[in-house]
């Protein structure tokens, strides 16, 4: 996400917060608004979703969703009142957490309302650290996708592992997965994947992705045929990367992604202890 957008979305974020008995509120017309949402009807269903995580929370409705009513002009002046929700952060955050994940707005607000201390650093930090996890989760699955795809044309688990030490043999230039471990100081029984940044995780999903496709579409079998296939497309992805100036061997180790991941999820619990505590 852009500095730009970040910057424009938390000052919209900021304006719309209201301060209702000593408690942070948000009015839903106006989270409608920045979510963009541009029928009423249609965040309410993402409210109702929300509503239902709260409750699944054992958390009281009525403690994070008010019905209040607007004033809003009509013409010539006039004015009429339009149902409205108060939101507090925490239904704010689940509001975010079942919108649509297609929307910038809606990463955004994911981040700005689980975050205890609003300051803009603190939010880009975190949307770079969800961007990583949500990137090594996706890597996982089409891992786990492609392995499927293999066992069916006679690659066993062992040699499914042999293929994955080959792409990263060709995606390093020429480092196999211990010798990053032992460049990253990343312990020999954790995955490689785990302390990479989010550039090389993506690159290693892409090429994964594309042995999956091709693996079916040529129609290849066994050991060999798949290990190759895996080895040109990391050197593709490779080629690629190496063409805009980035070589994935010299990109620094991050912290563990689970470790940050799990940074990420206590971040839900503190809001609700945050909101009770200011509704005290």
């Amino acid at each position: 996400m852009k500095k730009e957008l970040i910057e424009e979305l938390f000052i919209k974020f900021e304006k719309a917060q209201q301060i209702v008995d000593n408690i942070e509120c948000w009015s839903a017309r106006e989270l409608q608004e920045i979510l963009g949402y541009s029928k009423w009807d249609n965040f309410l269903k993402v409210v109702d979703k929300a509503k239902k995580s709260c409750e699944a929370a054992g958390e009281t409705l009525e403690n994070h969703f008010a019905d209040i009513g607007k004033m809003v002009q009509i013409g010539s002046g006039t004015e009429r009142e339009i149902p409205d929700i108060a939101l507090t952060r925490y239904a704010c955050y689940l509001v975010a957490q079942n919108g649509d994940t297609s929307k910038s707005e809606i990463a955004f607000a994911q981040t700005y309302f689980a975050v205890q201390t609003r300051k803009q650093e603190i939010i880009e930090k975190r949307l770079l650290d969800v961007a990583r996890v949500t990137a090594r989760e996706k890597l996982s699955k089409s891992e786990k996708i492609l392995s499927g795809i293999i066992y069916e044309r006679g690659v066993d688990e062992k040699s499914f592992s042999i293929i994955r030490s080959k792409g990263d043999q060709a995606l390093f230039g020429g480092f196999t997965t211990n010798d990053m471990k032992k460049r990253m100081n990343v312990p020999s029984t954790r995955p490689l994947a785990d302390f990479l940044p989010t550039l090389t995780i993506k690159a290693k999903d892409f090429a994964t992705e594309l042995t999956s496709h091709n693996v079916v579409e040529k129609e290849l079998n066994g050991d060999s045929q798949i290990t190759n296939e895996h080895i040109e497309n990391n050197l593709a992805v490779r080629k690629m990367l190496g063409e805009r100036g980035v070589k994935p061997e010299n990109l620094p180790a991050l912290e563990d992604v689970k470790k940050v991941q799990r940074k990420l999820e206590s971040d839900e619990k503190k809001i609700l202890k945050e909101t009770k505590k200011n509704r005290k």
